[in-house]
């Protein structure tokens, strides 16, 4: 069973599912906070299992497709180690695509469309957008981001709109992440026959992309609190994210693309920790 939750990356899918409820809580204090509306813990739960099952259910299918570069840059996963097989790994990633999207169906049309669309995608990019240089990563990004969106899908249309913001910033930032580890990566991706944005354009070339993406979402860093969709203790949190982004875009200047997905992904969680705290 242990295998089971490497192809997943269950710590991931908790991540994910967490900020799925953050759009939960933040949607629900932007359009009821007026009002005696009493907060939907049984769909936030309902939310949060769907996310787990579609992001484990993506990474599994992500490792069956990517059997050859795990091969050569991460062998240690299930399927090449032979703790798993391909086959086991295509039928574990069914089962859990078809039980996220039926839950998502019980909780509103909406879910269930963000899900279905999410779980296409993820074959989509497992299969032919992983390889394709930029659009893999902005699939990748807006599928970060839409953890958001689908949070707030809870209350329809609506809940979409007030999101709308923090779904750009999320996605923003893991383009950008995106891209740095594919500057990591570019040994295993070049010798796998992969084109990747760092193999079309240069590791020089990329870092600048990534750090222009992160550089934007830093600057509109601020919009959520000027626009009153997050309290006070989101702004002094998000500057010390952004700092963190900042630090990460100075390591991929300097050409360090491990360093700098390393504070990527912590300035991330800060991020997430802002956000938390300004809803």
């Amino acid at each position: 069973m242990h295998a089971y939750f490497q192809l997943m990356r269950i710590a991931n899918c908790a991540m994910a599912a967490f900020a799925a409820v953050i759009g939960v809580l933040i949607a629900f204090r932007m359009i009821f906070e007026q009002t005696l509306q009493a907060f939907p813990f049984f769909e936030a739960g309902g939310v949060g299992i769907v996310v787990i099952l579609v992001t484990g259910a993506g990474n599994t299918i992500n490792d069956y497709f990517d059997v050859g570069i795990d091969t050569i840059n991460r062998p240690d996963r299930p399927i090449p180690s032979g703790k798993v097989s391909k086959k086991q790994a295509f039928f574990f990633a069914a089962f859990l695509f078809i039980i996220g999207i039926a839950i998502a169906w019980f909780i509103n049309l909406v879910c269930a469309l963000i899900a279905l669309f999410n779980s296409l995608l993820l074959v989509l990019y497992a299969r032919n957008l992983k390889t394709t240089p930029f659009f893999g990563n902005v699939a990748v990004g807006y599928l970060t981001g839409s953890t958001f969106l689908f949070g707030a899908a809870i209350f329809g249309i609506e809940g979409l709109y007030v999101l709308s913001v923090l779904f750009l910033l999320a996605t923003l930032a893991t383009i950008a992440r995106e891209i740095v580890k594919d500057i990591e990566d570019m040994e295993g991706d070049m010798e796998a026959g992969a084109t990747t944005l760092p193999i079309l354009i240069g590791k020089k070339q990329a870092g600048f992309v990534a750090s222009a993406l992160a550089l934007i979402g830093i600057a509109s860093s601020p919009y959520p609190y000027l626009n009153s969709m997050l309290g006070e203790y989101y702004l002094p949190l998000v500057g010390i994210a952004d700092l963190l982004f900042i630090a990460a875009v100075y390591a991929v200047l300097k050409n360090d693309p491990a360093l700098s997905s390393k504070r990527f992904k912590l300035a991330m969680f800060m991020a997430l920790f802002a956000f938390v705290a300004g809803a």
